[in-house]
């Protein structure tokens, strides 16, 4: 199944963390970071979906897809460097981050330390459907809850395919790896690092009970380079709704190509 996608959707596994479906002559190069417990091929649907000028590069992590025989990470500095240095080479001309639920935290984390690093700095970070920091930092946790607990609260969130939903074997060999990321971000204490020099746009479904409206104006608090956000109907996982991933699709081109 997971050749299937890389093939339709023209995602090309490229190195262990990347997963690129090649544009040769784009304008921009979208990175793409997925969900706790999602691989790369979360995004197959985006290359047919944007303009032929941007080109998109998934990120995969250890602990899933064709990764699976990894163990997930269980420490956030090192999975940052490890990131970053995969990118390196594709980080030239006009690109941004995006990055959804813990993919958003890691996508920071990821520009922080370019930022840190004198490095290149994404045009635009799109972080999607997590609160700021600090508001994460009061939202309680949900990686030590029983495993039956844990496993009915991200099903509340939805973000599986049905079919996958209905299959118990299926959620029993996906659920560690939810439950690693989950731990991995909850017990890292993120600290106000140096503002980033590239703007953030915030994007959240307008029910989402994992992260509030309320709770994501403190991105701003991150930035010196402007902040915004945009709000999509739907809840945690909006953009895999029908009709709201054409609005996605619509927001990020207009987006990144306006630059």
């Amino acid at each position: 199944m997971t050749t299937h996608i890389r093939q339709r959707s023209g995602l090309v596994l490229e190195s262990p963390f990347i997963w690129r479906a090649r544009r040769p002559g784009s304008r921009h190069r979208l990175f793409c970071f997925p969900h706790a417990g999602g691989g790369a091929s979360a995004f197959a649907d985006w290359v047919p979906a944007l303009p032929a000028d941007i080109e998109v590069v998934a990120v995969q992590l250890p602990g899933r897809q064709n990764r699976i025989l990894e163990d997930p990470a269980t420490e956030v500095g090192p999975l940052v460097r490890d990131v970053t240095e995969a990118l390196g080479p594709l980080l030239t001309g006009s690109f941004s981050f995006f990055g959804h639920s813990c993919g958003a935290l890691l996508a920071y984390e990821v520009a922080q330390l370019l930022q840190a690093q004198g490095g290149p700095r994404p045009d635009r970070l799109f972080l999607s459907a997590q609160p700021s920091p600090a508001a994460a930092a009061l939202r309680p946790k949900i990686h030590n809850l029983s495993e039956e607990e844990f496993r009915a609260e991200v099903m509340r969130l939805g973000g599986f395919d049905e079919e996958v939903a209905v299959d118990e074997d299926a959620m029993d060999a996906l659920i560690p790896t939810v439950l690693a990321d989950f731990a991995l971000w909850e017990q890292h204490a993120m600290t106000m690092g140096p503002l980033l020099q590239s703007p953030i746009t915030v994007m959240v479904g307008e029910t989402d009970v994992r992260a509030p409206l309320e709770t994501i104006e403190g991105w701003g608090d991150h930035t010196a380079a402007g902040f915004e956000q945009r709000i999509f109907p739907g809840g945690h996982f909006y953009l895999f709704d029908a009709g709201t991933d054409a609005e996605v699709f619509a927001f990020l081109a207009e987006a990144v190509l306006a630059h």
